[in-house]
Formats: structure tokens, sequence, C-alpha cells
């Protein structure tokens, strides 16, 4: 077997990139996003693309978030298990994948291989989640009117909230972030990315009962590509009322009025109880993902 040649691309030979085929349809689920040549790294062997990745980030990054593509050719695991080990990003991959993909056996085939992939290049699964799509053909839920909604301007307070939301989180994300630096690192992580969203400040608010205790924070965004529910989350002492689907309501409410024609939303598969708030509240299920971090797993 010949030599290994591994670089990104340029401008000129970006083209190289589409010489591979999508079994996922991933190139049809980023249809919306721009990758930098600079950002797509190939594989070549005898001048052939073996197996190729696009890492993405937001226009004003300097440095990418993820990598959110990665095919490999037949027979080739340890061309892009090389491709992504030499990268000089050392970032989340995101593995995007149709709904249902473990029943269907090529899209299993697919997802398994970039796995097997992820796992040789020194990544680990941190997490399963739903990826969801609401438009108003899956009706706007009615506000069920148990709670005072308030923007709030202090950011301060709106990071003492995140501290105590995240003090009972189920979410692997704010836990790993837990685990590395304590409730002040996950909480800082979600305030940092609310500001990175080129969306307003204005639109964040703060959720308490008519008797003026608080109850939560729900934040409507946009992230580059489109209106996204950006952060649901209730203080533990008033969990159990179901209030975490009021905040879900209110954010949908609140981005259709913004003239938004689609609403993107996450969640962990484990989180069983904001799923079906989800579900309750018309967001469908579009794709599932499988977030991978450098180094080995964490918990």
């Amino acid at each position: 077997m010949t030599d290994l040649v591994i670089r990104a691309l340029t401008e000129r030979d970006a083209h190289l990139f589409d010489s591979l085929p999508d079994p996922l349809g991933v190139g049809k689920a980023l249809s919306h996003v721009t990758f930098r040549p600079e950002w797509q790294r190939v594989a070549l062997r005898d001048g052939k693309v073996v197996a190729r990745a696009a890492w993405w980030g937001g226009p004003a990054d300097t440095s990418p978030r993820n990598v959110n593509w990665l095919d490999v050719a037949d027979g080739e695991e340890a061309a892009g298990a090389e491709l992504l080990r030499t990268s000089p990003y050392s970032v989340e991959y995101l593995l995007i994948l149709p709904v249902g993909w473990r029943d269907d056996p090529m899209y299993a085939a697919a997802g398994e291989t970039r796995l097997r992939v992820a796992r040789a290049a020194g990544m680990s699964v941190l997490v399963e989640r739903y990826q969801y799509r609401w438009t108003p053909e899956c009706g706007l839920p009615e506000r069920p009117g148990r709670l005072v909604f308030r923007p709030e301007p202090d950011d301060s307070v709106v990071l003492d909230v995140l501290r105590r939301v995240h003090s009972g989180t189920l979410d692997a994300h704010a836990l790993l972030a837990i685990a590395e630096g304590g409730l002040d690192q996950a909480a800082q992580e979600e305030l940092d990315f609310f500001h990175w969203c080129p969306s307003p400040r204005e639109w964040w608010q703060l959720a308490y009962t008519p008797e003026g205790e608080l109850v939560g924070l729900h934040i409507p965004a946009h992230i580059p590509a489109g209106p996204c529910i950006g952060f649901i989350g209730v203080v533990p002492e008033q969990r159990g009322h179901g209030y975490a689907y009021d905040l879900l309501v209110e954010c949908t409410q609140v981005l259709s009025e913004h003239g938004a024609e689609f609403i993107a939303g996450t969640t962990d598969q484990g989180n069983f109880p904001m799923a079906a708030n989800f579900a309750r509240a018309g967001h469908p299920v579009v794709q599932e993902r499988i977030h991978l971090i450098p180094g080995p797993s964490v918990g």
C-alpha cells in the first residue's frame, strides 16, 4: 500500500472534498453550512481521496469549534484515524446520524465505521443527543400561563442562576465542565456561548412564579445556522412542577414572534424529562447525534 498524504485543502482544490460518497447524508444535513477550505482536510493515496474531515466554526472564530463531517473509503479506517489524530485541532467530533440509524443496516454500518475511526484516533463518546426542528406546520404550543417572564440585563445574576441550575443538571456537557472546573466553569461556559450567539442579549429571560419566586431561565438564540432553543433551566428547588415545559413553550413563542421559520433544539437522549417536553411542545426529532471528545471516557 502506498504512502498516505494528509493535508488541508485550499480554494483551488476544495473540490477534492466532494470525491467521496456520503452514505449518512451529512452534506444534505449541513447544506446550510459553508466550510472554510483550510478547515477541510483530506488523506490521499496515489492522489485519490481515501478519507476526509471538515471542521466548523462561526464566522468570527479563529479556530474551529468541532469537526462534524468525517468519511472514509472502504478499507481506509486507519487513514481516517490518522487524519483526525494529526489534525491541529483538538475539538469535539459531532457525528450526525439519521433518526433510528441503528435499525437500518446501511446507516448502522456507516455510523459504526465512523465511531471506530474516532476511537482509533483517541476519542471517546461523551453523549448521544436528539436534534429537533420545529416549524410553524408543527403548531405553536399554547403558553400555560403559570409563570411571569422578565429580561435580566445583569450577567452576574444570570451566572448565579446558571450555577444553581447546573447543581442538579443531567446535561453531559455541563457535567464534563463541572468535573473539569466545578460549577463556576460550567456556568461560565454557558454564558460565553450565549454571548457568542449572534442574537440580542435582551432576549434572555428569567422566569418567576406569580408570587415572585425564581423558577429558572430560558434563552431564545440564533446560532449561525439559524434560530434555536439556546437554554432551558429550572433551579433545583422548583423542580417537580413541570416548569421546564413552560420555559420551552415561552422560548418557542418568543422565537416565533421574532419571525423564526424553524427552531432547532437538542437534548441528551438520557434526559427523558426534557425529551418528553420537546415532544409535548411539538418539536419533532429530525436527527440523532453522537458527541465524541478527545481523550478517554470520563465518569
